[in-house]
Order: structure tokens, then C-alpha cells, then sequence
């Protein structure tokens, strides 16, 4: 029971080591750090496009409702100018004309509320356009800097492995090794030299002679060439 608690402790131990690396690793964070501002982004984008949308549909309703208050008083002139001609009762002609004239106001005062909030939407619009224009400028800002990071980070990792190759070079001893072979070659030159000399101070008697022979008869040839010349009368 002791060992299955031991396993799931190291399990959680090195999921929770996992974390922290990713969490250290400024690479991964960088990473992470434009996912989420690119869904801000995208939210942001949705929202922006929600209140255009609400901003164009309410610059219609007003432009609308500005068209039939401007109609709605051509009506009441058009019922005036019956009742004008005797082609309408005045009563009739008056009461319709004044109904047209309310319409009118509704739509008038309609419009000039819907002009009041455009004013305000579009303030808003403006607002979350500059935030979406920061937002993509970031995005691009850090994407930049995360493809430099990513170039250093290779950079670096290159650096320390050839660092660590070197110094496990130097730590393997071969420096030292170097200089026992060379200390080596250094003795082994030395004994040769003294072999040398004592196979020189070994010469017997006969090898004695032999040099001093030798040098006789490189005597007598030299005494023969100068008879030869003498009788060639060179």
C-alpha cells in the first residue's frame, strides 16, 4: 500500500516538475501569451463588428424615420391643399391633416433619439476599434519577438553544448594525458641517446683496427692515384 501512495506521489511530483518547466520555459509562456491575446483579439473583432452592425442599423432607422416625418407633412399639405380646393370636408381634411402632423412629430423626435445614440455608438465603435488596433499590433509585436526568441534560444543551446563538450573534454584529462606521453617520449629519446653512447664507449680492439686500417688504405690509394698521374705526366 506504502509503494502504490510512493509511485502516485513521484507520478504527481513529475507532472507538477512538467508545469513549472513549461511555466519557466519563456518560449511556451511567450506561446501561450498570443493564444490568449488572440482570442481577445477575436473577441474583440466579434464585438466591434456587433456594434458597427447596431450603428448601420440604427443610421437606416433614423434616415427612415427622417423620410416619413418629411412625408407625413407632405400628406397634411396635400390634405390642406384638398380642403383648399373644396375636394375635402374641412372637418375631415383637418382632422387627418393634424393625425399626419403627430405622425410627423413621432417621427421626427424618433429620429433625433436615434441621432443622439449613433453619436454615442459611434464614440463606442471608435473606442473598440482603437482596442482591436492595439490588440493586432501586440499580437504582431510579440509574434515578432517570439520568432527572435526562438532564434536565441537555439543559439544559446548550441553555445552550451558545445560549452559542456569542452569542458568535459578538459575534465576527461586529456590534457594530462598529453603531457604523461610527452614526459613518455621525453624518456624513451633519452635512454635511446645513452644506449648510443655506451654502445660508442663499448668498441673492442678489432673494431679499432679496422677504423685504423681503413684509414691506411685510404692512404695508400691516394699515394697510388698520385704515381699514376706522375707516370701520365698529369
Amino acid at each position: 500500500m506504502a509503494s502504490i501512495f510512493q509511485r502516485l506521489f513521484k507520478v504527481g511530483q513529475s507532472h507538477a516538475h512538467d508545469i513549472v518547466n513549461k511555466f519557466e520555459d519563456p518560449i511556451k509562456m511567450t506561446e501561450q501569451g498570443i493564444r490568449d491575446l488572440k482570442k481577445d483579439l477575436q473577441g474583440s473583432m466579434k464585438s466591434l463588428a456587433e456594434v458597427k452592425g447596431i450603428t448601420i442599423r440604427m443610421k437606416k432607422e433614423a434616415e427612415d424615420n427622417k423620410r416619413m416625418a418629411a412625408d407625413y407633412e407632405r400628406k397634411a399639405m396635400l390634405l390642406l391643399q384638398k380642403m383648399q380646393k373644396g375636394e375635402m370636408d374641412n372637418a375631415d381634411a383637418e382632422r387627418l391633416a393634424t393625425e399626419a402632423l403627430k405622425k410627423k412629430d413621432d417621427c421626427s423626435q424618433k429620429a433625433v433619439r436615434l441621432m443622439k445614440e449613433l453619436e454615442q455608438q459611434g464614440k463606442m465603435c471608435a473606442q473598440l476599434q482603437a482596442n482591436v488596433n492595439k490588440l493586432k499590433s501586440t499580437v504582431t509585436t510579440y509574434e515578432n519577438d517570439l520568432i527572435t526568441l526562438r532564434a536565441r534560444a537555439k543559439t544559446a543551446a548550441a553555445t552550451r553544448k558545445v560549452n559542456e563538450q569542452m569542458a568535459k573534454v578538459d575534465s576527461s584529462g586529456t590534457i594530462s594525458m598529453l603531457e604523461k606521453m610527452k614526459a613518455k617520449v621525453e624518456e624513451d629519446e633519452s635512454l635511446a641517446q645513452s644506449y648510443g653512447e655506451l654502445a660508442s664507449a663499448d668498441k673492442s680492439i678489432d673494431d679499432e683496427l679496422t677504423a685504423a686500417l681503413g684509414s691506411g688504405k685510404t692512404s695508400a690509394a691516394s699515394d697510388s692515384l698520385a704515381a699514376l698521374k706522375s707516370k701520365m705526366g698529369i
